[in-house]
């Protein structure tokens, strides 16, 4: 048994516009050190997949920047290992529309998946944070002979309108019956999609084959949904932590949950047998000046702290002035406070100047957010 890995990096940068407008979804920040396609391809990798590839659409100069050859997840090797795919662009398709879904994403590089001759493969967003163990998911696809396997996690909603996700439904057996986008009112326990799935490589390629014959546009509405009962599409329950970044809200609430949830941050990026992996930059410890109080905080290496900092998260070169109070808030890389600064519920992205005596407070529903060298 083989498998080979796809991930999918630009799908859903719409989701927080204010983060992808120079970046990809894959390449955001997350929880002081990472990236969000950091736990796609360490899922992956912890399970035995060596063989991986990244579908890229704009701004992805910062994701091959941080991936590299993958010699950090141990796939810079002679056979397999980690591809990057460039948008397909040609003198008659320009570059306005390379793909707007999962389906176009792979119609463009159909070429390389007719070149993957392992028997099954994984596909993967990077919008999806989660500790998984596929290795578990591919065994229980195989053994139930399906076409497909959609990993779920259940969910207890009371009257909410859903954003941005799958609501898969199956029966007792495991088999999908249907799938809701964005249902309206969701109450009780849902099935929510977690954007992983398992496929057979070659059902893979024919189900791409029919659907470009059709003209089909969404691999979930087009190809899975109207298959539904001609093939075997079953649900793989996953009961471990699960956030998925539809909003900057959420992507906010995610970071937070790090801090006041112990079980959540053990589980996601604490566990031993299945660490999440990341660029390694080999920074110098970070310094804290005399006078410096730091409270329930994660802090990258490379720091100067001269202030204080509570319930924060603090990415690798910040630098924080005397006097300065930051709180609930997350700085990203080389952001630099001046003194007497307050900061609340503030997203500064890389590179922010807040100069000295500015106060600057967000809320936990909508945080401030200071956009990428910007000076304020």
């Amino acid at each position: 048994m083989t498998v080979s890995g796809i991930i999918f990096s630009n799908l859903h940068d719409k989701n927080i516009p204010e983060l992808t407008r120079q970046r990809t979804m894959a390449s955001v920040p997350f929880a002081c050190r990472y990236r969000l396609i950091d736990f796609a391809l360490s899922n992956m990798v912890n399970s035995g997949i060596t063989d991986v590839r990244v579908i890229t659409h704009n701004n992805y100069r910062s994701l091959m920047d941080h991936l590299g050859s993958g010699k950090d997840w141990d796939l810079a090797r002679r056979s397999g290992g980690l591809k990057i795919l460039p948008p397909f662009v040609s003198s008659y398709s320009g570059g306005e529309n390379l793909y707007r879904s999962r389906l176009e994403a792979l119609f463009g590089v159909i070429s390389s998946i007719q070149h993957i001759h392992s028997d099954y493969i994984v596909m993967s967003d990077c919008d999806s944070i989660c500790n998984i163990d596929l290795k578990d998911m591919v065994n229980k696809h195989i053994e139930s002979g399906a076409t497909l396997t959609l990993g779920v996690k259940d969910t207890v909603f009371e009257d909410r309108h859903l954003k941005n996700v799958n609501v898969i439904y199956a029966d007792k057996d495991g088999n999908v019956t249907d799938i809701e986008r964005d249902p309206r009112h969701a109450t009780g326990v849902k099935s929510l999609g977690l954007n992983v799935m398992v496929v057979n490589t070659n059902e893979l390629k024919s189900l791409l084959n029919d659907a470009s014959a059709h003209g089909y546009s969404s691999f979930i509405n087009d190809v899975v949904r109207r298959n539904v009962g001609k093939y075997v599409f079953k649900v793989y329950r996953y009961d471990g932590v699960f956030r998925n970044i539809y909003s900057m809200k959420e992507y906010y609430d995610c970071n937070m949950q790090l801090l006041r949830d112990e079980r959540f941050r053990k589980e996601l990026i604490g566990n031993p047998l299945r660490p999440i992996l990341t660029k390694v930059h080999n920074s110098a410890p970070t310094k804290y000046s005399d006078g410096a109080v730091v409270k329930n905080s994660l802090i990258a290496d490379g720091c100067i702290i001269k202030g204080t900092v509570e319930n924060s998260i603090i990415f690798r070169g910040v630098k924080i002035g005397r006097g300065t109070v930051v709180k609930n808030s997350i700085l990203f890389q080389d952001t630099y406070t001046g003194e007497n600064v307050f900061l609340n519920c503030v997203i500064t992205d890389k590179d922010a100047l807040i100069q000295d005596g500015r106060m600057l407070s967000g809320h936990e529903t909508l945080p401030f957010y200071i956009e990428k060298g910007q000076i304020v």
